[in-house]
């Protein structure tokens, strides 16, 4: 096959304990899927449909417990970090029964949604896409994936996230609105899901901003812990 121009890369994930890489399709975002972060955002966390924003794949940056930057992004002046877990799909499919949905599951990993905010808010507030603040390069560094063969299934562990060695976010997975295979259940009915698909679980309360110079330390109980510097 001949392209007419030079096809984009391929953006991986890296595996724990493994030299095979996890190719990166599509990445979904379960929005506000913590109760105490929905009201800080000042939304009501009752228990309301799931929704999903999506980012590209180039927003996908291997990290790990070795410091890597990323870049402070233009157009904004409140750059947020937002811890998450993430979990990557190794077989896909369509309507998938919650019952059946964590055997769809490749792995977890530990990640960070990043988000200009400001851009965010005002798209909100004018009823407009959130393209702007979500869904830019470099807006979703992600650890070494930990596979579901190694490590089995998580429903409670605790995430949290320091700045600068000062405690920003902490809680518990287990205070998911909506679980790991409620999410997958349910954004299989309206998208086919397919290997390489990754979705970001949705962040604790305590997001907040950080600037050039700023390092991010996230954790999970039980997966790889990721370093990220904001370049200045």
């Amino acid at each position: 096959m001949t392209y007419a121009i030079p096809a984009p890369p391929t953006y991986t994930l890296t595996i724990a304990g493994s030299d095979e890489l996890f190719p990166v399709h599509r990445v979904f975002c379960v929005g506000r899927n913590y109760a105490a972060h929905a009201r800080e955002m000042g939304k009501d966390p009752d228990r309301e449909a799931p929704f999903f924003f999506m980012k590209p794949a180039c927003a996908v940056v291997p990290a790990n417990e070795t410091a890597i930057d990323i870049s402070y992004p233009p157009m904004t002046a409140n750059f947020h970090h937002e811890i998450e877990l993430v979990v990557t799909i190794g077989k896909g499919g369509k309507d998938i029964p919650e019952a059946k949905a964590l055997e769809h599951v490749h792995g977890y990993a530990v990640g960070l949604d990043m988000t200009r905010r400001d851009l965010q808010l005002e798209a909100r507030d004018k009823g407009r896409p959130w393209e702007f603040g979500k869904s830019f390069t470099q807006s979703a560094p992600i650890g070494p994936i930990s596979t579901v063969a190694d490590i089995g299934h998580l429903s409670s562990a605790t995430i949290s996230l320091t700045v600068n060695d000062q405690g920003r976010q902490s809680s518990d997975i287990d205070k998911l609105i909506w679980s790991v295979a409620e999410s997958i259940a349910y954004l299989s009915r309206y998208e086919t899901l397919v290997p390489g698909d990754v979705i970001m679980t949705g962040t604790p309360e305590g997001v907040n901003a950080v600037v050039p110079g700023d390092v991010m330390h996230g954790h999970i109980d039980g997966l790889a812990d990721i370093v990220v510097r904001i370049a200045k």
